[in-house]
């Protein structure tokens, strides 16, 4: 036999398969199916099972924008009439304007002005809150108007507190005479009494007019006094405040009662001849802390 025949005949034998080779490579087949086989059930998804998934997915992403379009529905909605109301107050803020300015020119209040915003001021502070450009510039307009109609609010307060002052000044402000018709029968000093002769003091001015003719106050107050009293006949008493009285006698019928709250030129009582009188007229008498001052100058105010 020769060399080659020789040769081929070791590799044959070299490569000879055994029982153990053959076990061998069964158990390395068996453990990559089995590696394979959990690895598949682990991690393999049907394509059926798939498409459930992302469908699943697809609905809940079209809830959530349904979801999203309605709060945004709801919120355009809201701004709307937000916006709305926003323009109901600026008209409404003008109307007071316009009444404020009136009511200030009218009573000659120059320091009330309705068409500038009042001067305020302070630090910026920084509220940390980011909010989208339309509602931040509502919300300001928002801020804007209400900063504006408490200004207003202030104003017409403090606008009305003056003219009230005025006009309670005005009213209680003792003037004119106590009748509409009729003459000064007699003055405020000393004269000769029409009953005995005697020179007396005449501590008011009389007032001679027709029998039921009215009797004027000549100032607003309250009637302390509304009844008979000594040598007045029938009296009507009136308090205007800060210690200033009138009184008006001889009357035939009392229109007030006590505590009554009267105005100015308001209808007290009749004219008559009640009490120590010579006929009909009013004794008119104005007392200043109690004490009876000449009416000259209440009459002729």
């Amino acid at each position: 036999m020769s060399v080659a025949s020789n040769k081929t005949s070791n590799q044959i034998k070299m490569f000879k398969v055994t029982p153990a080779t053959i076990f061998s490579v069964v158990l390395i087949q068996l453990s990559l199916l089995g590696a394979a086989s959990y690895f598949t059930y682990h991690h393999y998804v049907s394509p059926k099972e798939l498409s459930v998934k992302l469908s699943e997915k697809s609905k809940h992403i079209k809830k959530q924008q349904t979801q999203v379009d309605t709060l945004k529905l709801q919120t355009t909605a809201q701004l709307s009439v937000l916006a709305q109301r926003v323009g109901i107050l600026t008209a409404r803020m003008n109307r007071i304007d316009a009444l404020g300015e009136r009511l200030a020119k009218t009573s000659d209040y120059s320091e009330f002005d309705f068409n500038q915003m009042p001067a305020v001021g302070g630090p910026e502070q920084y509220s940390g809150i980011s909010q989208s450009g339309e509602l931040v510039g509502l919300l300001s307009q928002m801020d804007m108007l209400l900063s504006h109609l408490d200004n207003q609010q202030e104003q017409l307060t403090l606008l009305e507190t003056v003219m009230l002052n005025h006009e309670i000044h005005d009213d209680s402000l003792i003037a004119g005479r106590p009748i509409k018709r009729g003459w000064l029968s007699s003055l405020y000093g000393m004269r000769n009494d029409p009953f005995n002769g005697k020179l007396t003091m005449h501590k008011g001015v009389d007032f001679a007019g027709t029998d039921g003719d009215d009797v004027l106050a000549t100032g607003a107050g309250v009637v302390t006094w509304a009844g008979k009293r000594s040598g007045y006949g029938l009296l009507i008493e009136i308090d205007h405040g800060a210690g200033l009285k009138t009184r008006y006698g001889h009357a035939k019928e009392l229109k007030v009662n006590t505590g009554d709250v009267v105005a100015k030129g308001e209808i007290i009582a009749l004219m008559g001849n009640t009490g120590r009188s010579t006929g009909a007229h009013v004794h008119y008498e104005v007392l200043n802390k109690d004490k009876q001052v000449n009416p000259r100058k209440y009459v002729y105010r």
